[in-house]
């Protein structure tokens, strides 16, 4: 061999030696969470989660013109490094390097970009009084891309239609695809269940055991159809509300396998044995009860939700950031219209205020609602922000959820008529509003994911399900209703059954012989009940008494409870009936609405009737009139 070929075999032998050690150097960090951020927040602050083997024995640094690098913290496993950055005003949008050096061995380089923000601040505008969200399990949903239906690598990979906790195949694409349904329809919002990666070996459809927090599960699609769904929803003029979960992950969750701290989950210490672990105690008025002992609160908030959904324990502070940072990643990445929070009472109470704080703070105009699945006013009022709560307590939270009111709707249809029972329930209940900071700010719906379907709930009784969702919509409330409720599913076969409350949606796969979005061979009854609530949403949409108007009821009687809200321009009226002979409605006793002689036009059916002396209800059901002609 020649001296110049040696020389030129040792130039590629060095050159080879030095790419290994680069790509082994590389490789050395796993991920850095977020994956990227972005000028011009209010907070400076960003927290880095870095995680590498032995990354804990290099020193970080780094060199950027507006972003410094003010603390390097190790955690207990020596894969972990939390970099406390400070991103003043003055930074611009790049990438730069993170550069990590051991005491021995080559440095290694990490490639961080900060973004510029596609958005202000103020246009990020949360739902609202005005809005009825559309809520979607999408594996059950619509199955718009038959290819990610079975993914190689992950736990779960069957696909089975008739397994009520099997995986059956919706995904992202499905709701993108009918986004003009939606909008037909008259919803203005649209609420997901989770979409972010269940790597679960089994019943993981359902979204809400994440085991990565910044991935979608690719058997929903990926970050492009996320980002393609909210676009397309924007749009057409509907909001993306985006269900997140601070309270637990999935017991798969990649970080399970090497714990960052050893208070990262509650109950660490009786790790791995998971038959050790005390599940919560779901004792939710502990976080108001001025008498609660500290067991009791313990054990809700540190207590396992499941024992495949280990507990996040926020009290640790790294935990918290994370968290926060998490949630305005996703609502910058989508440019969100909201966020549903899932089992708010559970988490450490204190970082729940300081985790909406921090959203709202960035985004003044933003909402947030928060499960609290009570059927005490008290109760779900104190979650409210600006609640005047004895222990000076503000959640920061700008919604609740009103399980009162929807327990009080199917009680007061289901039962007979008498002094404390039946239409009363819901009069009584909406008595209840004075408790609440702002009523405008509550979310009521007939139904949701986790209870009977409100035509299981009502006994297949048509004309009470019309009176039921009539009447939610008619509140001055934010309203929900479950992806189904127009075409009357039900799970009466098996009420409380989680997988058959989320059928499929029908016409969702190719092949379904009937299809709700086109209304193909729909049943006559589920045809009516789409056509009713597509006229009941649309009407709202362009109501102003509906949106901002006063609300006014009359106490029961004889089985008709009558609610008005009156707008300057426009008087609303909602009737429900329950009597099945025909029955004439004395109008004397509205006499203090000034509506002598008005004409008001029945929304449902068309037709015109004038305010004067009676009004003929000559079935059961509700009754709707407007002056808006």
């Amino acid at each position: 061999m020649t001296s110049t070929k040696k020389k030129q075999l040792h130039k590629i032998i060095f050159i080879f030696g030095f790419f290994l050690s680069t790509a082994v150097g590389f490789a050395q960090i796993d991920r850095v969470e977020p994956p990227n951020w972005w000028v011009g927040f209010q907070n400076k602050n960003l927290q880095l989660l870095v995680h590498g083997k032995n990354i804990a024995a290099s020193i970080p640094s780094l060199n950027y013109p507006g972003v410094s690098l003010v603390k390097s913290h190790k955690a207990d496993s020596p894969n972990y490094l939390f970099l406390d950055l400070l991103i003043e005003a003055t930074a611009q949008p790049g990438t730069f390097q993170i550069v990590f050096t051991p005491a021995k061995g080559k440095k290694t380089s990490y490639n961080y970009e900060l973004k510029m923000r596609e958005r202000s601040a103020e246009s990020y505008v949360g739902f609202d009084h005005k809005d009825v969200l559309y809520l979607i399990t999408p594996d059950r949903f619509a199955n718009g891309n038959p290819s990610n239906d079975s993914v190689k690598g992950l736990l779960e990979t069957a696909v089975n239609r008739q397994e009520d906790y099997g995986r059956h195949g919706g995904d992202i694409a499905g709701i993108t695809q009918h986004v003009d349904y939606l909008k037909d329809m008259g919803f203005t919002a649209v609420w997901p269940s989770p979409l972010l990666e269940n790597d679960m070996p089994q019943a993981s459809y359902h979204g809400y055991a994440i085991t990565d927090f910044y991935k979608v599960d690719p058997r929903f699609g990926n970050l492009e159809d996320y980002k393609q769904l909210a676009n397309k929803l924007r749009q057409n003029e509907l909001k993306l509300i985006m269900d997140m979960v601070a309270n637990h992950c999935g017991r798969e969750h990649w970080w399970m396998n090497d714990l960052p701290f050893n208070d990262w989950v509650n109950q660490q210490n009786k790790l791995p044995d998971y038959k050790q672990l005390k599940n919560s105690n779901h004792r939710r008025t502990v976080n108001q009860d001025r008498y609660a002992a500290e067991i009791d609160k313990k054990e809700l908030s540190e207590g396992w939700f499941v024992p495949s959904m280990p507990d996040l324990n926020q009290r640790n502070p790294f935990m918290a950031n994370y968290l926060i940072q998490n949630s305005i990643w996703w609502v910058e990445t989508l440019g969100l219209g909201g966020i549903r929070q899932d089992t708010y009472p559970y988490p450490d109470k204190k970082f729940m205020s300081d985790w909406a704080g921090a959203i709202m703070q960035e985004y003044p105009n933003f909402s947030i609602v928060g499960e609290e699945w009570s059927y005490n006013p008290l109760l779900i009022g104190y979650w409210q922000d600006g609640a005047q709560n004895a222990d000076g307590y503000d959640s920061n939270l700008t919604h609740s959820m009103d399980f009162a009111m929807q327990k009080n709707t199917v009680d007061a249809l289901n039962e007979t008529e008498s002094w404390s029972s039946g239409l009363v329930k819901i009069y009584e209940g909406l008595a209840n509003d004075f408790h609440y900071t702002d009523p405008n700010r509550i979310m009521v719906f007939p139904d949701n994911h986790d209870m009977d379907r409100i035509f299981t709930a009502l006994r297949e009784d048509i004309p009470n399900t019309k009176m039921a969702l009539s009447y939610l919509l008619s509140l001055p409330r934010v309203a929900q209703l479950y992806y189904g409720t127009e075409i009357l599913m039900q799970n009466t076969a098996k009420p409380g059954d989680h997988g058959l409350i989320r059928t499929d949606f029908p016409g969702g796969w190719h092949g379904d012989t009937v299809n709700a979005f086109t209304g193909e061979n729909l049943k006559p009854e589920q045809a009516d009940m789409q056509s009713y609530l597509k006229k009941l949403l649309q009407y709202r949409k362009n109501s102003l008494a509906l949106q901002n108007g006063k609300t006014l009821h009359f106490a029961p009687e004889n089985g008709v409870y009558v609610l008005f809200r009156i707008a300057e321009s426009e008087t609303f009226v909602h009737i429900i009936n329950k009597n099945e002979a025909p029955v004439e409605l004395d109008l004397s006793r509205f006499k203090e609405l000034g509506l002598e002689g008005k004409r008001f036009r029945n929304i449902i059916e068309g037709y015109s009737v004038e305010w004067k002396d009676t009004l003929k209800l000559d079935k059961r059901g509700s009754y709707i009139f407007s002056t808006r002609l």
